[in-house]
């Protein structure tokens, strides 16, 4: 007869820690992080075409991070590879708001990388969705110049 009341006891013990941790996860907005005053900001995807329309008044820094070398982008300003970024601030404007635009081959590279660089604290950072294979399929050329 004990064991059979500690069981229960056990039981709405347990059932009341679900239902507590269950209403807890329901209250906290998505994506919440206890304990960080703030999240980093997201990074944006752009698409060929408006990288196209953007370089025509360019006036951001854009940084191509793939490697090995293959290819680049007409008005490139630096090249960083992608898993180096972060030993490379020195390269990017010292103003974390600056408008910072990263690409690749495929939009891999450029998404770890710019999703590091958001979480260093900069706020302006996209990267080109598709990467050099999309910027190609738009029509657009993609320089070989090593």
């Amino acid at each position: 007869m004990m064991k059979s009341v500690i069981e229960r006891s056990n039981r709405r013990t347990f059932l009341g820690l679900i239902a507590s941790v269950i209403s807890i996860a329901a209250i906290a907005p998505s994506g919440a992080s206890f304990g960080a005053e703030q999240s980093s900001p997201a990074l944006q995807t752009i698409t060929s075409a408006q990288l196209a329309q953007r370089l025509r008044e360019k006036n951001f820094v854009l940084v191509n991070v793939h490697v090995p070398y293959e290819g680049e982008i007409s008005g490139t300003d630096v090249f960083i590879p992608f898993d180096q970024i972060g030993q490379n601030l020195d390269l990017l404007p010292a103003d974390k708001s600056a408008e910072i635009v990263l690409y690749c081959r495929s939009g891999r590279m450029s998404e770890i990388a710019g999703n590091e660089l958001s979480a260093i604290g900069y706020t302006n950072v996209s990267h080109l969705a598709g990467g050099m294979i999309d910027w190609a399929a738009s029509g657009n050329e993609v320089l070989r110049r090593r």
